[in-house]
């Protein structure tokens, strides 16, 4: 009889979960075609209600329910702060994930995001529902024609080919052989051709080429350079964003005031590398984005839009929650490394470094950022090893005594 309720309130759990899952990714593919959804800030409210029934099923221990606990009062705080709710909606979805098969979950993810953009393109190129492409000045200082193909934008459009193509590598990289990453390579070539959108192309061009490595390169050397490329990658992108987050005003000292000294040159020819993006961060009344508009929890009025996500992450959320944040990737990257799960550090690299210059990833919505997917199947795992490495060192300082 216990075990028929153990299984029942399994079910409810697991099922509650992938429930809010599928809404999470048809909530982003809806953001990503022409329609804009009117009762968006409610579907949240449902799918955290789903997310948290799976939290009251599952089963925790002690340390876990601290950690769920430590990291509940940094998003209340968060919350009390800003008025914004994602840090506790992110918390309660990854506390969710214990015991989730994320591979299959994330399989679930990748052919639901393929089959939406897929029927996004064809209402697109039907002349049923969203524009194929757009004519406008898109800030390079000529009109051009850019195929969306019903995603609104040139970007948004390149963006979704990116994230599909990143997932698609973490989840059948190791098997694919190298004609089917040569396949993969001219896709992203061809969506180039139709987008000219740049940032997300090199990104996928490198996130394939390190794919390739960690699954053909079968050295171990070879591999741990891979794995040890990943995590500098991931790093350095976040020290390269607040670096530029703390000098953006150079920009403004060289278009309004003639500054030319080389550390203005330096970052203007970033500015013009990142098309503008640094730009944005001061052309606006407080220099938004920029470093003396953070704070430890952040605050309402932090709510200007502007790619460069690192620099999104700290600015909405704050000093504190962006560091605890990076503090549990980079552990997550330790973590896979010590689990010679190569692909996992390919695709936080890639996520990484895309979050340089673009913010698809730090937003509203769950299902666009695959690291929380990664780090809620990890979380539990991350802990027990905390608790064999104190039993190990215990046990060594017992011997040495």
């Amino acid at each position: 009889m216990e075990n028929n309720y153990r299984s029942f309130f399994s079910k409810i759990a697991n099922y509650s979960f992938y429930t809010g899952v599928i809404i999470e990714v048809l909530l982003v593919l809806i953001d990503k075609s022409a329609y804009t959804n009117p009762i968006e800030g409610q579907i949240f409210r449902i799918t955290f209600l789903l997310f948290l029934v799976k939290i009251v099923f599952t089963r925790y221990s002690l340390k876990e329910y601290m950690a769920i606990f430590l990291f509940c009062a940094l998003g209340v705080v968060s919350y009390c702060a800003t008025g914004r709710n994602e840090v506790i909606r992110i918390i309660i979805f990854i506390a969710a994930s214990k015991d989730i098969d994320m591979k299959k979950c994330l399989k679930a993810v990748f052919y639901m995001t393929l089959a939406g953009c897929i029927v996004i393109m064809f209402l697109s190129v039907t002349g049923i529902y969203g524009a194929v492409s757009l004519t406008r000045d898109y800030g390079r200082g000529s009109i051009e024609t850019r195929y969306v193909l019903g995603m609104g934008h040139p970007n948004a459009l390149q963006c979704m080919v990116w994230a599909v193509t990143v997932l698609g590598l973490y989840l059948y990289g190791e098997k694919m052989k190298w004609f089917q990453y040569g396949l993969v390579l001219l896709l992203n070539i061809g969506f180039f051709l139709l987008t000219d959108s740049k940032t997300s192309f090199l990104v996928t061009f490198f996130a394939i080429g390190m794919a390739f490595l960690a699954a053909k390169w079968r050295y171990i050397r070879g591999q741990k350079f891979i794995a040890g490329a990943g995590i500098f990658a991931t790093v350095g992108s976040v020290g390269i964003s607040v670096v530029i987050a703390a000098n953006a005003y150079r920009i403004y000292d060289y278009v309004w005031h003639f500054d030319r000294s080389p550390i203005t040159l330096l970052f203007f020819r970033l500015n013009e590398i990142l098309n503008g993006r640094i730009r944005i961060l001061v052309e606006n009344n407080r220099f938004e984005g920029t470093v003396q508009t953070w704070s430890l929890f952040s605050r309402p009025e932090n709510n200007y839009f502007f790619d460069m996500g690192w620099v999104r992450l700290f600015y909405w959320f704050g000093v504190i929650p962006g560091i605890v944040f990076v503090a549990f990737v980079i552990w997550f990257l330790i973590y896979c490394y010590r689990k010679k799960d190569y692909m996992a550090i390919t695709l936080t690299a890639a996520l990484a470094v895309y979050n340089i210059a673009e913010a698809h990833i730090i937003s509203d919505y769950l299902a666009r950022n695959y690291l929380f997917f990664l780090l809620g199947g990890a979380w539990c795992g991350m802990l027990k090893e905390v608790g064999r490495n104190k039993k190990k060192n215990e046990r060594r300082k017992g011997q040495n005594a």
